[in-house]
């Protein structure tokens, strides 16, 4: 008859030599690791990266315009005879921009010295009565009075008539005609608007919220896309009553004098508000691929590994790194051959 033998284990003892030869297999494959031969690169560039302070401002946009606007018209009722400019023209303080028929002017001369002659026949003969004794002095004053009043008629006559040329009372830019040749202008009709490109300014609107941060003089980033260029504006005026519609406050920022910019560009402007912490890397450093960004880090063996980033916006020269890096990290770039995940860096 045949005899069974039950084996039993003590079961502590068992999970513990089991648990000690996983850790002999785990110690040995860390050995392989750390054994195992990488290829090695140099490197061009390597930075340690570290939080920044950088400004945050609050982003408007504006249009461009001219601070110093005239609009021109003219002191005389007539047809405009001879248009001179048209939009876009640059005109001179004193020059003529255009010619009105100044038909009633030259018809009040015409009176006015009719006027005078009489005036002048009167004031003669009782020149001579009034030595005779045959009129008085107060008579004689009368007359006389009439003749200064005709004598300054004619020359108001002939002021009025210098205004039938029209000139520009300041150097600047015509940026709108309102009327043409041969239209009828009437006395402060306005006809032409000029602006100054010299005197050029953003004008913005600011939402209640930040305009208690924004005071005269205070430095404003401008940029102006259609010239991909950006500037320091400064604050000139901050006009202290809000559109009753939008709730917002009307800005101008006074620009630099510049060929380049004209009036009517769109433009950005960003006021500084505070200061926060963010990450900055070159933009050398990113890998672009299929819209996607990335950097190569180095860790604490010096092995680079491929990383995907979130980029931000630029910042002075810089990219700004949302999400992917952090504080302390290393990344590298420029390396000979070209950089892989895995490789070695050599010191």
């Amino acid at each position: 008859m045949r005899t069974s033998k039950t084996y039993s284990f003590n079961r502590p003892s068992y999970w513990a030599f089991i648990v000690l030869l996983s850790l002999t297999a785990c110690g040995d494959k860390e050995a392989e690791t750390r054994h195992v031969k990488h290829v090695t690169t140099q490197v061009s560039h390597h930075l340690k990266i570290s939080l920044q302070d950088v400004t945050t401002h609050y982003i408007t946009s504006g249009t461009v315009a001219s601070d110093h606007r005239v609009s021109i018209s003219s002191r005389l009722s007539g047809y405009i005879r001879d248009m001179k400019v048209r939009e876009g023209d640059k005109v001179k303080a004193g020059q003529v921009l255009l010619h009105i028929d100044p038909v009633h002017a030259k018809q009040a001369l015409v009176q006015a010295k009719a006027d005078l002659r009489n005036a002048r026949a009167d004031m003669t003969r009782y020149q001579s009565l009034l030595k005779q004794g045959a009129v008085t002095s107060q008579q004689f004053d009368t007359v006389k009075l009439r003749y200064d009043v005709a004598k300054s008629q004619v020359k108001q006559a002939k002021h009025e008539l210098s205004y039938a040329k029209v000139l520009s009372p300041v150097n600047g830019v015509v940026v709108e005609k309102r009327m043409a040749q041969g239209d009828l202008a009437s006395a402060g009709m306005p006809i032409l608007t000029l602006e100054d490109p010299s005197s050029l300014l953003v004008q913005t609107y600011v939402s209640e919220q930040y305009v208690g941060k924004i005071h005269e003089g205070d430095r404003v980033d401008v940029v102006i896309a259609s010239l991909n260029q950006n500037f320091q504006g400064v604050v000139r005026q901050v006009v202290q009553a809000a559109d009753p519609i939008s709730h917002q406050f009307l800005v101008k920022i006074s620009l630099p004098s510049m060929v380049d910019i004209h009036p009517g560009m769109y433009a950005q402007t960003g006021f500084q508000t505070g200061v926060r912490q963010t990450l900055l890397i070159p933009k050398s450093a990113i890998v672009s691929q299929q819209g996607l960004h990335a950097v190569y880090v180095k860790d604490a063996q010096s092995i680079v590994h491929y990383r995907l980033i979130r980029m931000g916006q630029k910042i002075a020269g810089q990219w700004e790194v949302l999400a992917g890096l952090h504080d302390g990290d290393t990344i590298v770039w420029g390396g000979q051959p070209a950089l892989k995940t895995g490789m070695k860096v050599q010191p």
